[in-house]
């Protein structure tokens, strides 16, 4: 009995022990937007900014760990992997840009993005398959604008 007791005594102990591990939650400038169709936009701020921009939007459960420890770690490597609000960066490198839009078109048509586990709490990310064919085809248009000259 004693035992029992001990153990969801500890364990409510780490529990709140841990709601004291947080993280730094000031959102990096947006150093230069994407420009696309405003329908590409709406789409791509309600599926993917919150993930792959500076302008992530925290859900209440973001502030609960450990939930908080791992919605900053997908946010932190979206924001590696593509940030929208970084775009100029990209677009500076014809080469980069044209390599991150056919990986969004490949990724969008593919279904994998968003996350499964994310879509489960975000319904604008669950993209219909007329979203995904949006967007991929606006990537891979914008893909072919923005390769380099041979």
């Amino acid at each position: 009995m004693w035992r029992g007791a001990a153990w969801w005594g500890a364990i409510a102990a780490i529990v709140v022990g841990a709601q004291f591990v947080r993280f730094d939650r000031t959102a990096p400038p947006v150093h230069g937007n994407l420009a696309a169709p405003p329908d590409v936009m709406r789409t791509l701020r309600g599926a993917c900014y919150d993930c792959h921009s500076n302008e992530t939007e925290w859900p209440w459960y973001s502030q609960v760990a450990p939930f908080s420890w791992l919605l900053q770690r997908d946010v932190d490597e979206g924001r590696r992997r593509l940030n929208f609000s970084e775009w100029d960066e990209y677009a500076s490198d014809p080469g980069t840009a044209s390599g991150k839009l056919a990986e969004i078109a490949s990724s969008v048509a593919r279904g994998g993005m968003a996350p499964w586990y994310y879509r489960v709490l975000h319904p604008a990310a669950r993209l219909s398959p007329a979203q995904r064919e949006l967007l991929r085809q606006w990537a891979e248009g914008a893909a072919g604008q923005e390769r380099p000259p041979a």
